[in-house]
């Protein structure tokens, strides 16, 4: 059934220009597809990004999506080194040190796009 299809993570913006920027400039996708309403960008493997537009910024706080890095401290400094503004918390219960936080299983790390969509990594 779908566990042997990839699967595409969708986000919306009220701007999509804004969104191709940051994604592609900043971030480092490529564009695969683009319309009026959406833009696509290639992720690893086989994985994809879609951005739709939408009316209103996302207000949900929750993470949407999260790459699965080896070196979360190093992507980190890779972000930070192109612009991208990545999350500190202090916090009980979740703490980052220099925008990295153990939370027991994994390192992790966030930021928030333009529209507030939070990225984990």
């Amino acid at each position: 059934m779908l566990a042997a299809h990839p699967i595409d993570v969708m986000l919306t913006a009220t701007d999509l220009g804004t969104a191709r920027q940051f994604y592609g400039d900043r971030i480092g996708l490529d564009v695969v597809i683009e319309g009026d309403e959406f833009v696509t960008f290639r992720c690893g493997g086989d994985s994809r990004l879609v951005v739709t537009r939408s009316s209103i910024r996302s207000s949900e706080h929750e993470t949407k999506a999260s790459w699965r890095v080896v070196d979360v401290a190093s992507e980190v400094a890779e972000l930070r080194s192109h612009g991208v503004e990545v999350a500190e918390y202090d916090e009980p219960g979740l703490k980052t040190i220099d925008g990295v936080a153990d939370v027991g299983f994994a390192l992790s790390a966030w930021f928030v796009d333009p529209d507030g969509n939070a990225i984990g990594l």
